[in-house]
């Protein structure tokens, strides 16, 4: 609205001056006696307005309204020059044309006038917001910026950032590029100091404060490389994202972002062509359990965008739901979206769902997964993981949904603690009810994903902002790690793949080592570890293990079209003596003081964290 204003009032101003050169050169040309030029004054009237129109428009085409003028500099002193003796041109020929022969003298003189007229208020207007820059500068701190990327989008951004109102006090100082021929060159009067191996020399002889990465079709290696040395300096750290991140293809300021710790991976993002596989959405009425959670926030956003007939989100916290109830609305005004406060372990309010909104695609993301406090709550792990399946599980059964998938975790292989080992029941509920029901069934594991809720990244930031110490249970912990946006994908593939009673693993890539995490993000936070911020070692909590699996070894692994995505041999089920043992499970819920860990272990016999007395 803002700029649409600014050039609103610049039209303005280029309607009086086309105007007042008009009469002012009349009265030039003809020594101040407008007498003598009276029938002159007549056809300059009946072609004045022919002459508005084409000048303004010459003037559009040419990108005068466009142009960044507090930047103004010879190239756009040469964009009006060419302008003006274009639309006099015009006024010459057209004016000849319909109103006959005119003295030369007075389009000399009316393409001056044009000329200055038009320049003079747009170089006043850079040498206001010079000095009102100067000004601000000087009574607030100066952040000095170095842009890495001399190219096009450095360019733009560099221009961007002398433009933007949010950057007032912000001066680019110098700009590095891995093309040693531009070494020397300058942007808009900023040199270009050298290569990535002069980033930390740079950096301390320009004073920098905050480094901003302007190379948006790098590789994720060369960004992470370099990104990676940029954080060893104590600057701010942002970014430009990858190009096919830009959704709008427009590069400037507003698309600056802080480096994420995923920025720092260095693998290729994980890409998946939805519009190939997401077909099965099309029309079809979808529900999402637990879908004001991370994983289920982005779950209802890649779902909204591809068109189904109905959009339902349950969650028991309010507020999620008010807010991913707000996004979509305003992404997706013609969604058909319906949201709705319940728990999934209210057997009679997930029927009733059911039966009024007959959905033909479930997915199941509702849990509690924070392990520690699982831990010291198994019953309610139990009530909300296990029976909250059951109830979803069972509805999806007899309404005769097409299809249930259930959003597990690499804590199900082996679990050392009570949520990984309600997640592995969950699966094998699935398994059980696919061999009994004509609705396919299956589960999709993956390990931890980047930003989710309860992730350590999320702890970290927090940490680092109180000053820390940032907690690491163990230096040798390692975790398995994703992007909410890539894992979501991912489960949309498998569940589009799916032919009922499987386990889908997610390739996770590499593990990723905790501390290292840690560091890179006291790093990212300009802080040097150890020094600035102290990185403490808790121990390992109740139920977590070094290492995490996705794979327990009774699964054979099989190969799917995504070459990120595998199939885990479906143990065998039994599901009658299952629900048998699911019963008891409940039953000896009414006793808060059970052991009902003894149960669990009885129900998943490689669940570890049981210990008999």
């Amino acid at each position: 609205m803002k700029k649409f204003i600014k050039v609103a009032l610049l039209l303005l101003c280029d309607i009086m001056i086309i105007l007042s050169a008009s009469y002012v050169a009349l009265v030039l040309g003809f020594e101040f006696s407008l007498a003598t030029g009276e029938e002159l004054r007549g056809d300059i009237n009946s072609y004045l307005p022919v002459n508005v129109i084409i000048t303004i428009a010459v003037y559009y085409l040419l990108g005068l309204y466009r142009s960044i003028w507090e930047f103004a500099s010879i190239h756009e002193a040469g964009k009006v020059i060419i302008a003006s003796f274009i639309s006099s041109l015009f006024y010459f020929t057209g004016n000849s044309i319909f109103n006959g022969s005119q003295p030369e003298t007075y389009y000399i003189i009316y393409f001056l006038l044009l000329l200055c007229m038009t320049i003079i208020p747009r170089f006043f207007y850079r040498v206001i917001r010079t000095i009102k820059r100067g000004y601000v500068s000087h009574n607030s701190p100066e952040k000095r910026i170095m842009i890495i990327g001399a190219g096009r989008a450095g360019n733009l951004l560099i221009r961007d950032i002398f433009s933007s109102d949010k950057f007032w006090n912000c001066r680019v100082v110098c700009v590095i590029d891995d093309d040693d021929s531009k070494t020397g060159s300058r942007l808009h009067g900023v040199k270009v100091v050298g290569t990535r191996k002069d980033i930390a020399d740079a950096v301390k002889k320009y004073k920098v404060d905050e480094i901003i990465y302007a190379i948006p079709t790098a590789t994720n290696a060369d960004r992470a490389e370099i990104l990676n040395i940029c954080k060893e300096t104590k600057c701010k750290l942002k970014t430009l994202p990858s190009i096919f991140q830009i959704v709008n293809g427009k590069i400037d300021a507003s698309n600056v972002r802080s480096v994420e710790i995923e920025d720092l991976l260095g693998r290729p993002p994980i890409v998946v062509d939805l519009e190939a596989v997401a077909g099965y959405l099309r029309g079809k009425t979808i529900l999402v359990t637990g879908g004001g959670g991370s994983i289920g926030k982005e779950l209802c956003r890649q779902i909204a965008a591809h068109s189904p007939k109905q959009l339902i989100i349950f969650d028991i916290y309010e507020n999620n739901a008010y807010e991913i109830q707000n996004e979509l609305k305003r992404k997706y005004p013609n969604i058909d979206l319906v949201v709705l406060i319940g728990s999934v372990r209210d057997e009679n309010r997930v029927d009733s769902i059911f039966a009024k909104y007959r959905p033909n695609i479930v997915y199941h993301a509702a849990a509690h997964k924070h392990v520690p406090l699982m831990e010291s709550s198994p019953n309610e792990a139990v009530k909300n993981n296990v029976f909250g399946t059951l109830a979803i599980a069972r509805s999806a059964d007899k309404y005769s949904a097409d299809r249930f998938v259930l959003i597990s975790t690499d804590k199900a292989v082996n679990p050392t603690n009570v949520m990984g080992a309600t997640k592995r029941i969950c699966e094998m509920i699935v398994q059980a009810f696919d061999r009994l029901s004509d609705t396919e069934y299956v589960a999709v594991r993956f390990g931890n994903v980047l930003g989710s809720n309860g992730s350590v990244v999320p702890l970290f930031k927090q940490q680092i902002s109180e000053g820390g110490p940032v907690t690491v249970m163990d230096p040798e912990i390692i975790r398995y790690f994703m992007t909410i946006s890539e894992a979501v994908s991912l489960v949309i593939e498998a569940g589009a793949i799916a032919k009922g009673g499987e386990i889908f693993i997610l390739d996770m890539g590499q593990p990723v080592k905790i501390l290292d995490l840690a560091e890179n993000m006291i790093k990212l936070s300009g802080f040097k570890p150890y020094e600035d911020i102290e990185i403490k070692f808790t121990g390992l909590r109740p139920g977590e293990k070094l290492y995490e699996e996705l794979l327990m070894e009774e699964e054979g692994i099989q190969s799917t079209q995504n070459e990120l995505i595998f199939i885990g041999k479906p143990i065998e089920v039994n599901a009658e003596e299952l629900f048998s043992k699911l019963e008891n499970l409940r039953n000896a819920l009414k006793d808060e003081n059970c052991d009902i860990k003894k149960l669990i272990a009885d129900i998943v016999p490689t669940y570890t964290g049981y210990i008999s007395s």
